[in-house]
């Protein structure tokens, strides 16, 4: 390590102290969270474990009732899991690749990153991985499509297969049962790449549209708002004309969506801003409604003004309240609607994959937990499915949820871990 990186630790370790003494003692979690008025961050905070990955017969800690198996492992940073019609789950392994560092702070967090396994060379490739015995393990593993830009989100629409990529939706054809898919596809969408990288997808319940996750390029707009267009936000693409649009906007980085069957509303999970306090603003799991606008940047949990920002009030007064918090800077990512039954003890509701932070100075996260829903909304405090991603110290993580779904039996989930590198099936305890 050199002087400056050196320098650069010393600093951001001092600034973890000072702020874990005012640190607060409760989350921001539920429909009606307490967040703590916010207290701007000269050097922002920065603390991420560093990354270990699990030991033989180490995996994580499932919830009474429930147990937990690989999968599949031996993978290269997973991220997002698509489950085909004939059980065949599809992975997405890819993983942000940042520029040159402009600013010390830049420098400290790149480096940070690495230390955690979160930025690096990607594999750009999704895998496919078949359980042909049915016993819950992945036997077969194939190179479904390669040769990708940082691919997350998937959907299989009559015959084609679409893919997410960081700078727009590619299509392919697809046979029912094929293993792999090869040429270049049709680019149906641009995104701009860079920043928040993902792009998740998901299918209308009608089959007739397809909706896409655009997180921001920056914190709240650093280099303006110009850059940010088409960005924070969920876009809508009309299979039939090939149209596209924003559905809804101010959303800083929507990644995980879900359709919550009763309403058919579509829901997502949203990463807030950084810089203003360990719960402050908290991260969100909102329904989305066409055309909302939900307050990024200049305001947050409704109309809570963000005065490091040059105002719109205009935006702020229709600036929509989303519907749950789950805690400052629990980085969720990972979103699925999980029917009553699918596991034993859980009724409907939501399961989210939380990936864990690095801007606050008591780690959140690092869990997979699940959000009780009754007539179409929240109704209860979140309960784990998995923990033990963090060691008790804080200082090693085992793994990062991420991802999760449905797996091809009902009677499971399927979650990614991209430091594990593993894909984690949880069945219940029988």
């Amino acid at each position: 390590m050199d002087f400056l990186a050196r320098a650069t630790s010393l600093v951001g370790g001092t600034m973890v102290a000072l702020r874990r003494v005012g640190a607060p003692k409760a989350q921001a979690v539920g429909t009606s969270p307490t967040i703590p008025d916010a207290k701007k961050q000269g050097i922002m905070t920065l603390k991420m474990p560093t990354a270990r990955g699990w030991e033989a017969g180490h995996v994580p800690e499932a919830a009474p009732g429930l147990k937990v198996n690989a999968f599949a492992s031996e993978l290269e940073h997973p991220r997002w899991i698509e489950v085909l019609p004939n059980g065949d789950v599809l992975v997405a392994e890819s993983k942000e690749q940042p520029g040159p560092p402009k600013t010390l702070f830049d420098r400290a967090a790149q480096a940070t990153m690495r230390r955690a396994r979160a930025i690096g060379d990607s594999a750009n490739r999704i895998s496919l991985w078949r359980d042909e015995d049915g016993d819950g393990v992945a036997e077969r593993r194939e190179v479904f499509l390669e040769g990708q830009n940082q691919p997350f989100g998937m959907a299989l629409v009559d015959g084609t297969f679409y893919v997410g990529n960081t700078d727009g939706i590619v299509a392919f054809p697809y046979q029912d049962g094929a293993t792999r898919l090869d040429g270049p596809g049709r680019k149906l969408v641009d995104f701009k790449p860079h920043g928040h990288w993902t792009r998740s997808l998901i299918v209308s319940p009608d089959r007739t549209k397809i909706y896409a996750g655009v997180g921001s390029l920056s914190n709240i707009g650093d280099a303006g708002m110009a850059a940010e267009e088409g960005r924070a936000a969920i876009w809508e693409l009309d299979l039939a004309s090939g149209k596209s649009r924003i559905f809804a906007s101010g959303l800083r980085n929507p990644v995980g969506l879900a359709w919550e069957p009763t309403t058919e509303a579509l829901w997502t999970v949203v990463n807030e801003r950084d810089g203003l306090g360990d719960e402050t603003p908290p991260d969100y799991l909102t329904s989305v409604q066409d055309g909302g606008f939900y307050g990024w940047p200049y305001c947050y949990w409704g109309k809570i003004v963000d005065d490091r920002v040059d105002q719109d009030a205009s935006l702020v007064s229709r600036a929509i309240k989303p519907d749950f918090a789950l805690g400052g800077h629990t980085a969720s990512l990972g979103l699925c609607w999980m029917p009553e039954g699918t596991l034993p003890g859980f009724p409907d509701g939501m399961v989210i994959g939380q990936h864990g932070s690095w801007n606050r100075s008591t780690l959140s996260g690092y869990k997979l937990i699940f959000v009780p829903f009754q007539n179409g909304r929240p109704a209860g405090q979140p309960r784990d499915i998995l923990s033990g991603f963090l060691s008790e110290d804080e200082k090693t993580c085992f793994g990062r949820p991420v991802g999760v779904t449905i797996g091809p039996d009902k009677k499971s989930l399927l979650m990614a871990d991209d430091v594990g590198d593993v894909i984690w099936r949880v069945t219940g305890d029988t």
